[in-house]
């Protein structure tokens, strides 16, 4: 008995450091695939552990429903809509798992270029859309959940400190050329350290930083006002005091000639 509960104990914390340890990775590093690209699917395990490299394999679910297994990596150098979209993770002989990710290879002329893995609130994402023979600086318009919410010149839509208001399904059209496939944008909170990037401040509060200025250097500035007026008006009162004398000493000194 004492036997049987320490081979259990140690088989979950196999599968628990596994899955902890293990995570899924494509290159090139998005969602979206045009028919005969090439890509590749591996699992990384962030410590390197001989006797476990051997037991981690991808596989893969079809659309088709069809689950296959791959090699160590999975690297495709024709890719079929058919055999080569659908969901992909990494899985041990236990029975433990990683991450998923859904890759769509498309027969159409237009892909969505997005993150495979889950972003990072806060973080920046830059959306881009593709055709088969212009990779850059198309007019392309990007949707989120079915709404057109952007037309941009370049082609590039980016989402600054995204939050979990931006998950959800996106694709772009081209003019001419179509539009993409719908990929999910996936949105999740920060590591335990690491805090999202403060918002900037409410232009309330700019304006209330103007007002309070205002308010502080307003009486300075009346009195500064004041005081020249004051100034002036008394050296008005002087000239007109002097020239006043003046005028008399000379009506003075005629009358005694």
């Amino acid at each position: 008995m004492e036997v049987a509960a320490l081979s259990l104990l140690l088989l979950l914390n196999c599968l628990d450091s596994g899955s902890a340890r293990v995570s899924l990775t494509v290159s090139p590093k998005r969602s979206q695939f045009f028919k005969y690209d090439r890509f590749s699917v591996s699992c990384e395990e962030e410590e390197q552990r001989e006797e476990e490299e051997a037991g981690w394999r991808v596989m893969k679910r079809t659309e088709d429903g069809e689950v296959r297994p791959c090699p160590s990596s999975c690297f495709i150098t024709a890719a079929f809509p058919a055999t080569d979209s659908g969901e992909y993770w990494c899985e041990t002989g236990p029975g433990a798992t990683s991450n998923t990710v859904n890759i769509t290879v498309t027969a159409g002329s237009v892909i969505l270029e997005s993150p495979v893995l889950p972003v990072m609130e806060g973080d920046n994402v830059t959306l881009s859309c593709r055709t088969k023979t212009a990779s850059f600086n198309l007019p392309a318009g990007f949707y989120k959940d079915g709404l057109l919410i952007r037309i941009s010149s370049t082609g590039n839509m980016t989402i600054h400190s995204v939050s979990k208001a931006d998950e959800g399904l996106y694709k772009c059209e081209v003019s001419g050329a179509g539009g993409s496939p719908d990929s999910w944008l996936t949105v999740r909170a920060p590591p335990t350290g690491r805090d999202p990037p403060p918002p900037p401040p409410p232009p309330s509060s700019t304006m209330l930083s103007v007002v309070r200025h205002l308010v502080v250097g307003t009486p300075y500035l009346l009195a500064t006002i004041l005081l020249g007026l004051i100034y002036r008006d008394r050296a008005r009162g002087e000239n007109s005091t002097k020239e006043t004398q003046f005028l008399s000493v000379r009506i003075s000194l005629s009358l005694r000639t």
